[in-house]
Parts: structure tokens; C-alpha cells; sequence
């Protein structure tokens, strides 16, 4: 090397060693102000460069002895000198341990160390060591250790047995005291069982259910200081004490501990230990001899009784319990006694006010040190509570809440009880089935506790009048069931009058007045059933029967209601099959102009040919349809299929209005207009081609949202026609007020004109009507020229009916066409009044 690479060699080093130093100079005030022992090593060659007052006072070495020195005179175990030499030959950079460092006087201090590798602004390494003394910690450790031992030997050392719980009962853990007093099987002690400790005290325990209502008092209470006595069916008797433990102010969980007092109890024959076990008991105790003479009572006893202490002592127990017919206990107590060692059994006692209450009596055998009897306590439970409690349970188990009338649990025991009684004498009785009429209407207006009060006047009128034998239920809701003890059908049908007559004065609830009507349905034992289920559920069916023809009715259960029912039933399943299957078809009828003679729309007419139950005509599927709501699903199903068919029309040339019939459940579906809108514009069908027929009765329910969907309908384009005019509710307000474009006459005034002058009339007058407010008329089941000529005169505007063709598959209707021609689509005359 030349003297001059040496020289930069050396200038190098040399400023290396002083960019270390202004390092080190610079860390110097910020480790100073930590609290843990810090120092600074160089990575060159592992000495001390910088250390902090902290490192000073844990080393026990002055500052300026320790900078510069290896770091490794500081290791006091051979790991940390392997440590630093890995560093030093570049295998190690990090170290987070535990260990021991050397002082000034030889001594060892445990740390926690922590080495770091750093780098300084100018790029030299660096090890930043941290240490932080462990010496207290592990003191505070061994004295805590200490006290634990010192604990458990306490605990071990006691008399009492000790329970520790936290605050949610689990056990931290008991003395071996405690075990020895409870008795504990083996496994309980060798393995962490909580549940089946809790049960072991709890069938140990004499009084049970005393016993777990106290535990469950103390643990809803976690501050709660509390004393009892316990009395275990091996015949000790154990003072309970718990307190709450405590950390830092709060509790934290309870420490409970059991004394033995037996033998206590057995030594004392006085006053004082009687006051003092029994003080806090909330039940009453007699202390007695052999003899069953009373020693003492308690405080609770002195209250029931009203007979203190020393008047009570040397009185016969008979006195006081009525235990037997003499001064001594009957035969079978003392047996029982000497046998078990307790006995236990209810009595009715009298209380010092004169009132009998039921008590649980309990009568424990003590034994002194030898083991033989010394004397009886007796406790005395009073039970008017719980009798009580359990009265308002059967009361609530067997009656109506809202009327205080029997529930149908009670209806079944009286109902079959009126079986077994018909059957042995050969009677009768009659079940009637009562529901109110339309009272949803009142829940749904005025609330439902409106509609409680006004079932409660309901429920009164009916009993008003009955008989005292027999029996009115509430099922739920509106219905209620009525059983007429020994009545045939007569009794049965003079009752229902006298029910309909109660419900004829006005109601009057909460200064409302409106009226009510019941509909009654009747089944009678044995003919219409021979239990309960079949005869609740004919009369049932009674009822529904009279819901369907009008209400405010009763009727006899037939036969035939229920063939009726299983029809209706069978029907709507195979319906609800058949739109899953496609079993369903639309079939067309032409509607023709007057005038012309010629095709200007058609009626998309429903069929359905059922596997089983052979061709179904729509007048017995609809109503059942419309009833169960399932006309929603068959509806849509046929707007979309006529739609769908107009649309294929079109495409062929076929310019025709498609008619379409709707229900008053389909039209009343919230996204009735939506749904229609967008199968609309999925298709190729101009909207001014498809024609809504209503029924009237749509038109007459909720006018305004009535109108808001109708406006809707016509703002999308779809013409609007009143089916069936005239057989329902016509008013000239709606033809006024809604978008109408078409009135259609129906077939029962065209039938038999013109020779009937009334149907004649009818359908001059409709025609006319329709022409005054610019409307087309149509008249429907035109089957002779007859028909079609009075029609025309009259001024009608089209028809349909056998005249022109049946309903026809879609392929006939499209020779029909070809046959008759297509006559100018109409579009309706502009109306008269606005909307």
C-alpha cells in the first residue's frame, strides 16, 4: 500500500470514529431521559459508547468507567458472551430475554434485556441495549406465592368449611372442611364439577326449596351480608354465613362458610339458643322435648300464633298444629319419625287472625352426641302464596284472559265429560259454533283494544242467555263455542234465536253505537258427531255455510256441508296443480259490431279439463278461485296468456280489442298496475288494444284508491269496461266520476227481450245511458236475430253471444276473421264529465 492510500485509509477511520462520537454525544441527553437502563455499543468492536443515570445506578459503575469498555465484562452467564461474540462475527442483531448482569460489588441483579441494531444519520451501526430491573417483580411474586400458601393453610387450618364463589356462582374453590361437612363424593373433590356440588347441597338440604330460593335471594344481591340455618337430612344442622369479597372497593365474588351447630344445639336447652337460631327465620319453628311439649318458638311463630315465647313453653305442639286428635302426634308421624328421622306434610292452620292458611309442616328428629333422639323442631311453612299462585295458574290454564270465560282446555274436560254422560243415559246435547260478523272491520278501524271491549259486551250478552249448566268457551278472536247441556234440536234452536235477539240493541263502547250480528252454526251429539273434534268441527262448517249466504244466521249441520267442503277443497289443490302444469287454455268469443257485422274484438274466455275431475266450467272454479285468493295467480296468468295472443293477432294483421276479464282481489293488488305495465311493454300490443272488464262491486270499494288506480290504467293507454252493468250496485255517481269507456249489458236482460218488456227496458235504458255520457255498449249471450235487431234499433253499439259463435281456440277464431272481416276498432266517444 502507498503512503498515500494509507494515509486516506487512516483519514477514513479516523472519521468514522468521529462521526460515532457525535453520535453517541447526541443520543446522550435523549437516553438520559429514560427511566430504563440504557446503553450504546458500537458495532466495530462492541464497546460502550454512551450510557444513561439509569444504567449508572443499576450497574452500580460510574459513567466514565463504563464508556469504552467491552460490553461483554457486563455478562454475568456464559449465553450472553456467545451472544456478543455471534454479534461480533456477524451472525446475530437482535435479543429479547431474560438474564443476569454483574454490579460493581459482584452482585447479580434479573433483567429484561432487549438488544436492537440501529443505524445514525451518517450510517454507522449501532446495538442500543435496554434493560429493566426484574428483582421487584420476582419479589412481589415469591410474596405473593407466600401469601397464597399462607391462605390456603389458613383456609385448611379452620373449623368452618369455606366456599369461595365469584359473583357469578362458579367455585374458585374449598376447604377440605367444607367437604368433610357436605359430605362430598370422591369424584366431586378430584375433578372441577361446579353443577353437580350445587346439586349435592341442594338434595342434602332438608327444606329444598327453601333452601334454593335463599341461594337465589343471596345471588341476586352481591353486597348482601346474610345468616341461615340450615337443616341437612342426615339431622345436622349447619350455621350459613356469606359476605361478599372485595378488590380494590368492588366486589368481586362471596365467600360463604358452613358451621357445624349441631352438637351446639343439642348442649343448649335455653331461650337464648332458640332466639338465636331461629331470630331470622321467616318461617315458623317449635322447639320441643321428647315428649312434643314446647321448649321455645321463634319470632315468626310468636306471629302466627300471637303467643310469645314463654306463654308457648311446656304447651303440648298439638296446640298450636293439628298434628292429631290428642296431645301426642298421630301414630304414623311418630312412626315415620323414628323411622326417617323427618317428617313432612301439609296442614291447615289457623293464623292470628282468625283465617285458616294452608303450611307445610316439617318435623326433624335431633340427636345429641350418642346419637339419641333429644328433641323435635318443627318448622312451619306458610304455603298461601304459593296455594294462591297456584289458583291463579289453573285459573289462567283454563279460562279466557280477555273475558274471564273457560278457554278451550276447559271446553274439552266439560265436552267430553257431556259424552261420557250422554252415553250412559242415552241423551243428547248441541254444540253451537258463534263468530261475530265483520269484526275485523272493527279491529282494523278502531284498534284492537276496541275491539276487546266490545268482545267482552259480546261474551256478556251470550251468557245472559244460558242456563247455568251449560258452558260458553272463547277459542281466540271472534269465535266463541257454546255447549247446551242436555239439549236436542230444538233447545239448540231456541237458543240461537234468544242469541241473534241479544244482539239486536245497539252497542254502545266508549260512547260509539253501532250494531253486531252473530253467525250461529249448530252440531248435535250423537248425530253429528260422536267426539270432540268432529262435533266442534261440524259446527264449524254450519257456521261457514251461513258466512257464505249472507250472516246473521243460524243453520243445522248437514251432511252434505262437509261433501260440500272436501269438493271445494279438492278443487282448489287440483287448480293450483293445473297452473303449475299448464293445464289451463284461454278460449275466445267474437265481439262484433251492429253495424257492420263484422269482428272488433274478442272476450279471453278461461278453460280447464281436469284429468280427474273431468271438464271444469269457470262458474265452479272462480268462486272457489276468488275465495282461497288463488284468482291473483290465475288472473295474472291470464292477462299475460291474453296479451301474449293479441300480440301474436297483431303480428298477423288481426287489429282487435282483447277483453279480459279481472277480479276485485286481483284489481285491489298493490302491484296490480305495475305488473300489468310491464307485461305491456314486453310485448308488441298496443295498450289502447287491451280492454279491462270490472265488475261493479270493484268500483264501489275504496273510491278514491279506486280512482288513483283506474287514472293510472287509462294514463297507460288500457280501455276500461263495466261488466255485468246492471245486476249489481249501479250508481250514475262512478259512471260519472271514473274513466269508463264501454258499458256492458248483461245476458240476463237479453235472454227474453224483446218479449220480457222489463229486460226490454233495462237494456233500452242502459244503451241509452251509455249513449249520454258517450260511452259503447256491448251486449253479451245475443243468440237469435230476434236479439240482435232489438239491439240495434236500440242503438247498441256490439254484442257477442251463439249468434255470431261460442268461444273458439285460437286457430277458429283466425277463420272467423277471414270469414267475417275486421270492422274499424272504435275508439270511444269523448265523455261528458271530467275526472
Amino acid at each position: 500500500m502507498t503512503s498515500s492510500s494509507t494515509e486516506d485509509h487512516r483519514r477514513t477511520a479516523s472519521d468514522s470514529d468521529t462521526c460515532r462520537l457525535g453520535c453517541a454525544r447526541s443520543w446522550q441527553s435523549l437516553i438520559d431521559a429514560l427511566t430504563e437502563a440504557v446503553w450504546i455499543v458500537s458495532e466495530r468492536d462492541l464497546h460502550l459508547v454512551a450510557v444513561n443515570r439509569s444504567a449508572e445506578a443499576l450497574l452500580g459503575i460510574g459513567r466514565d468507567d463504563l464508556i469504552g469498555s467491552p460490553v461483554t465484562d457486563l455478562a454475568a452467564v456464559p449465553e450472553d458472551v456467545f451472544f456478543w461474540e455471534d454479534v461480533l462475527a456477524g451472525r446475530e442483531g437482535s435479543l429479547l430475554s431474560e438474564t443476569w448482569l454483574r454490579r460493581a460489588d459482584d452482585s447479580l441483579v434479573a433483567v429484561l434485556r432487549k438488544v436492537s441494531r440501529i443505524r445514525c444519520g451518517c450510517g454507522a451501526p449501532f446495538y442500543v441495549v435496554c434493560v429493566s430491573n426484574q428483582d421487584e417483580r420476582r419479589a412481589v411474586e415469591t410474596e405473593l406465592e407466600k401469601l397464597v400458601a399462607e391462605l390456603r393453610a389458613t383456609l385448611e387450618s379452620t373449623a368452618d368449611g369455606i366456599l369461595v364463589t365469584d359473583l357469578d356462582g362458579a367455585i374458585r374453590g374449598f376447604n377440605q372442611r367444607f367437604a368433610e361437612i357436605w359430605g362430598l363424593p370422591e369424584n366431586l373433590l378430584t375433578e372441577r364439577q361446579d353443577q353437580s356440588v350445587y346439586r349435592w347441597m341442594d338434595e342434602s338440604v332438608l327444606n329444598r326449596d327453601h333452601y334454593i330460593a335463599r341461594v337465589e335471594e343471596i345471588g341476586r344481591d352481591p353486597l348482601l351480608e346474610a345468616t341461615d340455618i340450615l337443616s341437612l337430612r342426615n339431622g345436622q344442622v349447619l350455621e350459613w354465613v356469606t359476605l361478599p369479597q372485595y378488590a380494590r372497593g368492588h366486589a368481586i365474588g362471596r365467600v360463604h362458610s358452613f358451621r357445624n351447630i349441631t352438637q351446639r344445639l343439642s348442649d343448649e336447652k335455653s331461650l337464648k339458643l332458640a332466639s338465636r337460631v331461629f331470630e331470622a327465620s321467616l318461617d315458623a319453628i317449635f322447639v320441643t322435648d321428647l315428649e312434643f311439649r314446647i321448649l321455645t318458638i321463634n319470632p315468626a311463630c310468636e306471629r302466627m300464633t300471637s303467643v310469645c315465647s314463654a306463654e308457648a313453653a311446656g304447651e303440648p305442639l298439638s296446640r298450636f298444629l293439628q298434628l292429631g286428635r290428642d296431645e301426642l302426634p298421630i301414630a304414623s308421624i311418630q312412626r315415620v319419625l323414628s323411622r326417617d328421622g323427618v317428617w313432612q306434610g301439609e296442614i291447615r292452620q289457623r293464623r292470628s287472625d282468625g283465617q285458616g292458611a294452608p303450611c307445610l309442616v316439617s318435623l326433624v328428629r335431633v340427636l345429641d352426641a350418642q346419637g339419641a333422639p333429644f328433641h323435635y323442631v318443627a318448622f312451619v311453612k306458610d304455603l298461601s302464596e304459593a296455594v294462591e299462585a297456584r289458583r291463579r295458574i289453573e285459573q289462567l290454564a283454563y279460562t279466557d284472559a280477555l273475558t274471564g270465560l273457560p278457554n278451550r282446555v276447559r271446553l274439552t274436560e266439560r265436552i267430553d265429560f257431556a259424552i261420557r254422560l250422554a252415553q250412559r243415559e242415552n241423551g243428547s246435547f248441541a254444540i253451537l259454533f258463534l263468530d261475530i260478523d265483520r269484526f275485523k272491520h272493527i279491529n282494523d278501524s278502531l284498534g284492537h283494544l276496541f275491539g276487546d271491549q266490545v268482545l267482552i259486551e259480546v261474551a256478556r250478552r251470550i251468557e245472559s242467555c244460558l242456563r247455568h249448566v251449560d258452558t260458553i268457551a272463547r277459542l281466540g278472536g271472534d269465535e266463541f263455542v257454546l255447549l247446551l247441556h242436555q239439549a236436542d234440536n230444538h233447545g239448540a234452536e231456541q237458543t240461537a234465536r234468544r242469541l241473534l235477539k241479544a244482539m239486536e240493541p245497539p252497542f254502545d263502547v266508549g260512547g260509539m253505537k253501532f250494531s253486531l250480528t252473530l253467525s250461529i252454526g249448530i252440531a248435535l251429539y250423537p248425530q253429528d258427531g260422536e267426539n270432540l273434534g268432529d262435533l266442534i268441527k261440524n259446527a264449524d262448517t254450519a257456521m261457514y255455510h251461513i258466512k257464505e249466504r249472507g250472516r246473521g244466521d243460524f243453520r243445522f249441520y248437514q251432511t252434505q256441508m262437509n261433501v260440500d267442503l272436501l269438493a271445494r277443497m279438492k278443487i282448489d289443490h287440483a287448480m293450483r296443480e293445473a297452473l303449475v302444469d299448464q293445464r289451463f287454455r284461454l278460449v275466445y268469443q267474437p265481439q262484433v259490431d251492429l253495424r257492420t257485422g263484422r269482428l272488433i274484438g274478442a272476450e279471453a274466455l278461461i278453460r280447464w279439463s281436469d284429468e280427474v275431475l273431468g271438464e271444469m266450467l269457470p262458474a265452479q272454479f272462480i268462486p272457489i278461485a276468488e275465495e282461497t285468493g288463488f284468482i291473483v295467480s290465475l288472473g295474472a296468468w291470464v292477462l299475460r296468456e291474453a296479451i301474449r295472443q293479441g300480440e301474436i293477432w297483431q303480428a298477423e294483421g288481426i287489429d282487435i280489442m282483447m277483453s279480459v276479464n279481472v277480479s276485485a282481489v286481483q284489481f285491489h293488488q298493490a302491484n296490480f298496475v305495475d305488473s300489468l305495465a310491464k307485461s305491456l311493454s314486453s310485448s308488441g300490443l298496443p295498450p289502447n288494444r287491451l280492454e279491462l272488464e270490472l265488475t261493479e262491486s270493484i268500483l264501489i270499494q275504496n273510491v278514491e284508491e279506486t280512482q288513483l288506480r283506474l287514472d293510472a290504467l287509462v294514463d297507460l293507454g288500457v280501455r276500461l269496461a263495466i261488466d255485468d252493468f246492471g245486476t249489481g250496485y249501479s250508481s250514475l255517481a262512478y259512471l260519472k266520476r271514473f274513466p269508463i269507456h264501454k258499458l256492458k249489458i248483461d245476458r240476463s236482460f237479453v235472454q227474453d227481450i224483446p218479449d220480457d218488456e222489463s229486460d226490454a227496458a233495462i237494456a233500452t235504458a242502459v244503451i241509452n245511458l251509455a249513449r249520454s255520457l258517450n260511452l259503447r255498449a256491448i251486449a253479451e249471450g245475443v243468440e237469435n236475430e230476434t236479439q240482435r235487431r232489438f239491439l240495434l234499433d236500440a242503438g247498441c253499439d256490439e254484442y257477442q253471444g251463439y249468434l255470431c259463435s261460442p268461444p273458439v281456440e285460437p286457430a277458429d277464431f283466425v277463420v272467423l276473421v277471414s270469414k267475417l272481416g275486421l270492422s274499424e276498432i272504435f275508439e270511444p266517444r269523448q265523455q261528458v264529465a271530467t275526472h
